[in-house]
């Protein structure tokens, strides 16, 4: 039993998997000021669910963007299972080059989604994520990481929104009834998810006109399901494909 675990600065994805099989995974909210012992008590949680034992779990694989939260899942695997879990991280064999500036910059997130796209489609691919940022991944034909770009996610943008007008309430985010709304809310519903679909399209088509047309542009992330059916330009959907990457680079550094 392999444990992967996606900590993003809004949401926690975890999953279980019995050898190539994903028996299930879960998402919590990331709280940054849990303990590693809060951590175990969660993930038992989720675990017992399912029907699976902590001590079940043989391996796990770790990704995290909140730095903090880094030493209270090592404590919560060296105390609950006695080991230092996998943490993917600078230095952490991948089987992909990085041709950044400063490779230590990259998300360890990024990295792990541009691991899955290439291994998915093997040939040049863009992976956008929409998580707390919506970000574009660029991945060479010859699987190497080029760069990304970086934008301010659906949920951070709209809580701009009505925080900075008081009149403007914070709404669901699902798909609009109409392009023009016929009601407060869903001129914004609206607003955001073709706005976003049109952001999504103009970076797209733009990166094709950059790595050229034959790219193969994979969604994955928490809100994806409600962009993707509004834009062009993304040929494939994968929600687990954070989960998937983190197992396929588990499995090369366990080799």
């Amino acid at each position: 039993m392999l444990l992967t675990i996606d900590v993003g600065n809004t949401q926690t994805h975890v999953g279980a998997f019995d050898g190539s099989n994903l028996v299930e995974h879960w998402r919590f909210a990331t709280e940054r000021e849990v303990t590693g012992d809060q951590l175990a008590m969660t993930v038992r949680e989720l675990l017992a669910l399912s029907g699976i034992e902590l001590a079940a779990v043989h391996a796990e694989a770790i990704s995290c963007v909140v730095p903090r939260l880094v030493p209270e899942y090592r404590h919560m695997f060296q105390r609950y299972l006695d080991r230092d879990p996998f943490v993917v991280g600078p230095g952490t064999k991948t089987g992909m080059p990085i041709r950044l500036d400063n490779p230590r910059e990259l998300g360890a997130d990024r990295l792990v989604n541009a691991v899955a796209g290439y291994d998915r489609c093997r040939d040049a691919c863009v992976i956008v994520d929409f998580g707390t940022a919506i970000t574009y991944d660029a991945v060479s034909a010859e699987g190497e990481y080029l760069g990304g770009i970086i934008t301010p996610g659906i949920e951070i943008s709209m809580e701009a929104l009505t925080s900075r007008a008081a009149r403007l309430p914070k709404v669901d985010i699902e798909e609009p009834k109409a392009l023009i709304g016929k009601t407060t809310d869903g001129s914004i519903r609206s607003g955001i998810v073709y706005g976003f679909a049109g952001q999504v399209d103009g970076i797209c088509r733009r990166l094709r006109g950059e790595l050229g047309d034959g790219i193969t542009t994979i969604a994955t992330g928490g809100l994806a399901s409600v962009i993707v059916g509004f834009t062009e330009t993304i040929d494939d959907v994968d929600d687990l494909l954070t989960l998937k990457g983190l197992k396929l680079i588990h499995e090369r550094n366990r080799q």
